[in-house]
């Protein structure tokens, strides 16, 4: 645990394979990324309205995400030098944050959008 918080751990630039069980656990997670994108594939599919971007872009960020897991764990079990180094999976769980932030904030304005179109709705029945 000591050596996870040291520079030289995340920097190393040949640092070793990861021990078995956080290898496991993490194409663990990255097979629950496959799963959950072809879980919110048949969701876009499925559902049709305002509710349709939010499911392609939780797909999208699925589908990109399992990917990078995929290169990442082909990358550490290769031991790539440069690209097998700790601080990728740092950048990694960084983008996944982001992105979900954005995501999120998007799901929270769909009901302001839901408002909108039906006030708008609500105005052009008057107009002929």
């Amino acid at each position: 645990m000591n050596n996870l918080f040291t520079l030289k751990f995340w920097f190393n630039l040949r640092p070793g394979p990861l021990l078995p069980l956080y290898n496991k656990i993490f194409i663990a997670f990255v097979f629950v990324l496959f799963v959950a994108t072809l879980l919110s594939w048949a969701m876009q599919s499925k559902k049709k309205g305002i509710y349709t971007s939010f499911w392609r872009r939780l797909y999208t960020f699925f589908l990109v995400n399992a990917f990078l897991g995929v290169f990442l764990a082909f990358l550490n079990y290769e031991l790539v030098p440069f690209l097998s180094s700790r601080f990728w999976f740092l950048a990694w769980g960084f983008e996944v944050i982001v992105w979900l932030v954005i995501i999120v904030r998007f799901l929270f304005g769909i009901p302001q959008k839901i408002k909108k179109s039906k006030k708008e709705a609500e105005y052009k029945k008057y107009i002929p």
